[in-house]
C-alpha cells in the first residue's frame, strides 16, 4: 500500500508510523496501546510562475468536472458545517480566530474509528491523510500527491485545495501567518497532535504574534457532529497466542524495565482501529508496575486473567491524564515519546510539575526539553524530571522475533493461494464478459481470502482502481461511484490482510487486454525499480532514503517519477504502516534499516486520468554472508516474502537487461515452488501459465 509519512507542513509533521505504536512503558505518551500479547477480535501556474491554490470548484471547472464526478453537493450540508463551527469560535469559552483540525485521533493513528473521522466529516474528503484548518472566512484542505485527483472530486466550493510538497504551496502555519492579521488565536484539540507537532505549530504561528489555544473542554467538530456522531467502538480484546507473539508480556516488561534503568526513569508512557488488531488505550509501565488504561467492557475475563498474570492492573481510558498528574505529584521521572504523546498529557504533566515547583518554594522553574539527536536528556527540577526520547518499544516492535517471522513468512503462502485463485476467477470472468465493477472484484477477494485458515480481517480498504481510476494513488471505489473491469486498460490492485500470524500487503497491475507501448513501457520501468531495490545490498546502519533512488532511476531516465514514499514498514500480526523504519524520498528518517524488519517495495507510475501503476511486495531484511566486511561491519539485504505472479504481458523485454531478465525468470520460479503445493485444478493450471519464464510467454 502506498504511503508517504507525508509533512502537510512542518509545523505538522507527524510520521505514520505512529499510528501503529504497540504499549511503550511508562512514558505518558498517547497510544492505542498494542498490549504485544492483546489483539482486537473484530494549481495551476501564475503568470509570473507561482503555483497558484485553486478552490475544488475552479479545479473541476478547468478539468471539466461536476458534482456527478463524486464532488460533495454544497447543498448536503457542508457549508452549514462550516457555519456551524464559526459560530463556536466567539463562544466565550473558545474564543479563537482559525481551528485546525488533523486527521488523527488522540494517538496518532492512521486508520482511525469512524467517531474520530472528523476532518472527513466536516471536509467530505475521505482520503486517510490531510489536515484542514478552518478561519472565520476561509478554509483549506492540505493533503499529499497520493490524494490530489480525489480531493480534486471530493471537496466542495468552500474548501481550498492545497498540494502539499508542491513548489510555491505554502505549509499550514505560513498560510495562517499571510491570511490572519497580527495577534490572532489558533485553536487546537491538543489531544489530536503530539506534543512536538503542538509546539512547532506554536513557534511558528508567533512570527505574526499569533496564540496557539488548547482547546480542552471539547472537541469543536464534535459539537456540531452532535448525535449523528458514531459511537465509539466497543469491540472485545483478545489474547495473541505466545506460538505468533514469540515473547511473553513479562519479559516484553522486562525489556522495557531495563531502559527505564539505564536512563534513570521511574515509568515510561506509551481494535478498536480498522484494519488493525489493537485497540484504544494507553499503558504506563513503572519499575514494579504496569497499568493499561482501557474501557472495562472490552476486557473479557480470559484477557481480564491472562493480564493479571502479567503484572497489569486496569484503570479506565478516561483516567490517564490525572494517572500523569498524580505521577508528576509525586516527583516521578518520566521518559517522554514527546514526538508521539498527545499534547494534552505532556502539557497535563508540565503543568503538575510547575504547581509542584511552586509548593517547594521554586517558583520560576520549570521542566524543560533539551533535544538531543542521540542520548536520552534528563532534565531535573529537586524531583522532577523527565527523559524525552523515543520510546523503547519502537525499534523493539520493528525488528521480528522468530516467530513472529515465521508467521510472516507462512501467512503469505496462504495469502499467495488465495490471490492465485482471486485472478484466475477474475480473468475468467473477463473473458466472458461478465459485468463487473470495481467494488464486486474486491469483495470478491475477500470471499477468498475469508477462505484461508486465520484469516481475520482486511489490512486497509482495498484499493481497486481501473483505468483513470488507477492513477488516484488511495482510491476507494463506493458502490454509488465506481467503475466496471474491463479489458481496455490496467488494473491495479493494491490489498493485505490480517491473518492470526501475520499481516501482508501486495500490489499488483495487469491488463485483460492488449496494452499499449506507453503502458508496457511505464510498467517496466517501474519493474526495474522495483528490482534493483528487491537485490539491494547495504552496509548496516543506513537509512531507508538512501535506497529510494534505486527504485527511481529508471523512471527518472525518461522523466517519470511518482508522488509518495517507496517503503514503509510493516507489522507482523500488526499494522500494515509501521516505524519507525521507512525507504522514502524525504530524508528526515535517520533510521537505520536493520535484520529482522520488514519493509515494503512499492514503486509506481501515475498518469492522471488515464492509469495507474504499482508493484508491491513485502521484504525481510537480512544480514549476507560476502566475501569481504569492509571497515568489520555487516551488509544487508532483502528476502521475498510475497509470491504471486507479476503479469508478463506488461513487460517490454527490450528494455530489460539479462540480469533482469534472470530476477523475473527466478522470482516465478520461487512463486511456482512455494504457491503450487497449495493449489488444484484451474488455480493451479492459471498459476502454471503465470509463472513461464519470459520470452517462453506467448499470447
Amino acid at each position: 500500500m502506498a504511503i508517504e509519512a507525508a509533512r502537510l507542513s512542518p509545523s505538522l509533521a507527524a510520521a505514520a508510523f505512529l499510528a501503529r505504536r504497540p504499549p511503550p512503558a511508562l512514558f505518558p505518551f498517547s497510544l492505542r496501546c498494542r498490549m504485544p500479547l492483546l489483539r482486537v477480535l473484530a494549481g495551476s501556474s501564475g503568470g509570473d510562475g507561482r503555483v497558484v491554490a485553486l478552490s475544488s470548484s475552479e479545479l473541476r471547472k478547468r478539468r471539466g468536472l461536476s458534482s456527478s464526478s463524486g464532488a460533495a453537493d454544497p447543498a448536503s450540508g457542508g457549508d452549514e458545517k462550516l457555519r456551524s463551527l464559526r459560530r463556536l469560535f466567539a463562544r466565550p469559552d473558545v474564543a479563537i480566530d482559525a481551528y485546525i483540525i488533523p486527521s488523527q485521533d488522540a494517538h496518532q493513528s492512521e486508520f482511525i474509528a469512524e467517531c474520530f473521522m472528523r476532518r472527513a466529516y466536516l471536509t467530505g474528503f475521505t482520503g486517510s491523510a490531510g489536515t484542514a484548518v478552518v478561519t472565520k472566512d476561509k478554509a483549506a484542505l492540505w493533503t499529499d500527491g497520493r490524494y490530489f485527483l480525489q480531493a480534486e472530486k471530493e471537496l466542495t466550493h468552500e474548501w481550498t485545495l492545497m498540494r502539499s510538497g508542491n513548489h510555491g504551496v505554502p505549509t499550514t502555519s505560513e498560510w495562517l501567518n499571510d491570511v490572519l492579521p497580527a495577534g490572532c488565536r489558533v485553536g487546537i484539540d491538543p489531544f489530536l497532535f503530539s506534543f512536538d507537532a503542538a509546539e512547532e505549530l506554536k513557534d511558528s504561528i508567533s512570527n505574526k504574534n499569533h496564540e496557539l489555544v488548547l482547546v480542552r473542554a471539547m472537541n469543536l467538530v464534535d459539537e456540531i457532529w452532535g448525535d449523528a456522531r458514531p459511537k465509539p467502538p466497543k469491540e472485545p480484546t483478545r489474547v495473541h497466542d505466545i506460538k505468533y507473539a514469540g515473547i511473553d508480556v513479562p519479559s516484553k516488561l522486562s525489556f522495557i524495565r531495563s531502559h527505564l534503568t539505564e536512563n534513570g526513569c521511574d515509568a515510561v508512557r506509551g481494535s478498536d482501529v480498522p484494519h488493525s488488531p489493537v485497540f484504544y488505550s494507553y499503558l504506563i509501565v513503572e519499575v514494579s508496575t504496569a497499568t493499561l488504561f482501557v474501557d472495562s467492557n472490552k476486557v473479557s475475563e480470559d484477557v481480564l486473567e491472562h493480564l493479571e498474570k502479567a503484572g497489569v492492573k486496569l484503570k479506565p481510558y478516561e483516567a490517564i491524564v490525572s494517572e500523569v498528574e498524580r505521577l508528576a505529584e509525586k516527583g516521578a521521572k518520566l521518559w517522554l515519546d514527546s514526538s508521539s504523546v498527545n499534547a494534552a498529557i505532556v502539557t497535563a504533566f508540565k503543568s503538575s510539575c510547575d504547581k509542584q515547583m511552586k509548593k517547594k518554594g521554586k517558583a520560576g522553574k520549570k521542566v524543560e526539553k533539551e533535544a538531543s539527536s542521540d542520548e536520552p536528556t534528563g532534565v531535573e527540577n529537586g524531583a522532577l524530571n523527565a527523559v524525552y526520547n523515543v520510546s523503547p518499544v519502537t525499534l523493539a516492535k520493528s525488528v521480528k522475533n522468530e516467530a513472529e517471522i515465521e508467521g510472516m513468512k507462512i501467512s503469505h503462502l496462504r495469502d499467495a493461494a488465495a490471490l492465485a485463485e482471486f485472478w484466475c476467477w477474475l480473468e475468467e470472468e473477463i473473458c466472458k464478459s461478465v459485468p463487473l465493477t470495481e467494488v464486486q472484484v474486491a469483495e470478491k477477494l475477500l470471499e477468498f481470502r475469508k477462505k484461508q485458515d486465520g484469516f481475520i480481517e482486511t489490512s486497509f480498504d482495498t484499493i481497486s482502481g481501473y483505468g483513470a481510476n488507477g492513477a488516484i494513488i488511495h482510491y476507494r471505489p463506493t458502490p454509488e461511484d465506481c467503475s466496471s473491469i474491463g479489458s481496455d486498460n490496467l488494473f491495479l490492485l493494491d490489498s493485505g490482510a490480517q491473518y492470526i500470524d501475520g499481516t501482508t500487503d501486495i500490489t499488483r497491475t495487469v491488463h485483460f487486454g492488449e496494452p499499449s507501448p506507453r503502458q508496457k513501457e511505464c510498467f517496466t520501468r517501474v519493474l526495474q525499480g522495483h528490482i534493483a531495490l528487491d537485490q539491494a545490498v547495504f552496509p548496516e546502519r543506513t537509512p531507508g532514503f538512501v535506497l529510494d533512488v534505486l527504485a527511481r532511476s529508471s523512471l527518472w531516465k525518461i522523466g517519470l517519477d511518482y508522488r509518495h514514499g517507496t517503503g514503509h514498514g510493516v507489522g507482523a500480526a500488526l499494522n500494515v504502516h509501521e516505524g519507525p523504519q521507512s525507504i522514502s524520498y524525504r530524508y528526515g528518517n535517520l533510521t537505520a534499516l536493520q535484520k529482522g524488519m520488514i519493509v515494503s517495495n512499492e514503486p509506481g507510475y501515475y498518469e492522471d486520468n488515464s492509469f495507474g501503476i504499482r508493484i508491491e511486495n513485502l521484504l525481510l531484511i537480512k544480514e549476507l554472508n560476502l566475501a569481504n566486511s569492509f571497515g568489520g561491519i555487516s551488509y544487508l539485504g532483502f528476502e521475498r516474502l510475497t509470491f504471486v505472479p507479476i503479469q508478463s504481458k506488461l513487460i517490454d523485454v527490450s528494455l530489460l537487461s539479462p540480469s533482469e531478465i534472470n530476477w523475473v525468470n527466478d522470482y516465478h520460479e520461487e512463486v511456482w515452488d512455494k504457491v503450487s503445493p497449495l493449489l488444484s485444478g484451474d488455480t493451479r493450471d492459471w498459476l502454471w501459465k503465470n509463472t513461464r519464464p519470459l520470452l517462453d510467454v506467448t499470447y
